[in-house]
């Protein structure tokens, strides 16, 4: 049977979208597929690993009739991205193989029924719905996600806390080491999702659905829509329907952790500190990655030093009359926030070489990131 004849990036795009979570090795073999589901002139695609489930479809396809099928998600990718952009690509159910035909080219795949593939269901109960733009809320995203642990025991770290008021929304994320905190506006659409005396909506994103979300919110002002459930959350944008379980824990009091004053604050040109950083973080230990900050008046000097004994140093000029300091901070921690702001300003406040130091963006106080000093 045709299940489906039409041009290559029709299939490559939506393909590409969801198979972003499917593991190349898992316990069951069968999520290692993308289901395919042909109605009309619609494919259906959507691909799952248990935690997380995403589906999109794409329309205007040829084809003998309607049918299910499940294959190979990262093969079936591969195989369309290396055939020419103006390919016509046909895939042919039969039996229990998959036919992809382009041109003279022929593959033969294994497939798996559609019917054992386990799609997840969502949650019953009340659900909180809001919307907000895709451009906003990638930029949430990205101002903190660097700061989410990884593989960390305290499974809870191993996120981003979402925290949803009436009028604003705030993501937090950290690993013990630094923790970052940006926040936007909710518009008046976002009405509806907090009744006046309701209580706030807290929720921890497991870390593989924020990065997902990042690879494939666009930069552009259409909305994405988001469904809070008991223990899920999806989002809706374009042609894109995203699940996610929801990490059950406490996630730590961050405003605890944002230092409320700081003795000495000085304001750094972005990029300056940043390609200063990467040159001085050559020579760190490889291991360690620790940089020595050394503030002065009028100057700020950054040092590295490994176990061959070389050196780098580097020196900026800066505004600052105040205490003299001498602290070290892993380089790779700095490189993230620097990176992840297009600020041409940041400003370092901090009290003492033992104390935590706050990276913040003059004027703007939505955006705040705590990092832990080291000793070097």
């Amino acid at each position: 049977m045709l299940l489906t004849k039409t041009r290559r990036d029709v299939l490559l795009a939506p393909l590409q979208a969801v198979s972003g979570i499917v593991e190349r090795r898992h316990t069951l073999p069968i999520l290692s597929n993308v289901l395919l589901e042909k109605k009309g002139g619609v494919l259906t695609l959507l691909a799952t690993d248990i935690e997380i489930q995403i589906t999109t479809s794409t329309a205007d396809l040829s084809g003998d009739g309607d049918g299910a099928v499940t294959v190979a998600a990262r093969k079936l990718q591969e195989i369309l991205r290396s055939l020419p952009e103006s390919a016509e690509v046909s895939l042919i159910l039969e039996g229990r193989r998959m036919q992809v035909r382009a041109g003279k080219s022929r593959f033969n795949l294994q497939t798996l029924p559609a019917e054992d593939f386990p799609c997840m269901a969502l949650s019953a109960g009340e659900i909180k719905k809001f919307s907000v733009s895709q451009k906003q809320f990638r930029h949430l995203l990205a101002q903190t996600q660097y700061s989410m642990a990884s593989q960390d025991v305290r499974y809870y770290l191993n996120g981003l806390l979402l925290l949803v008021e009436a009028s604003e929304m705030r993501a937090v994320a950290t690993d013990g080491h630094r923790l970052a905190y940006a926040s936007m506006p909710l518009e008046d659409t976002a009405g509806a999702l907090v009744e006046e005396g309701a209580t706030r909506q807290e929720l921890i994103l497991p870390r593989k659905t924020v990065i997902e979300l990042s690879r494939l919110l666009a930069d552009s002002d259409e909305p994405v829509s988001i469904d809070i459930m008991a223990t899920q959350i999806r989002f809706q944008f374009g042609q894109i329907n995203l699940v996610s379980k929801l990490i059950d824990g406490k996630f730590p009091d961050y405003q605890r952790v944002i230092p409320a004053t700081q003795r000495n604050v000085v304001a750094v040109n972005r990029m300056a500190l940043l390609q200063s950083m990467i040159r001085a973080a050559i020579l760190t230990n490889e291991k360690f990655r620790g940089v020595r900050l050394i503030l002065s008046e009028g100057s700020l000097k950054i040092m590295a030093a490994n176990a061959e004994q070389e050196e780098a140093q580097e020196e900026i000029e800066v505004d600052y009359n105040g205490e003299p300091l001498d602290v070290g901070f892993n380089v790779s921690y700095l490189l993230d926030v620097l990176n992840n702001s297009s600020d041409e300003t940041i400003e370092w406040g901090f009290n003492d070489a033992n104390s935590s130091a706050l990276l913040t963006i003059p004027g703007n106080e939505s955006f705040k990131y705590v990092v832990m000093p080291m000793r070097i």
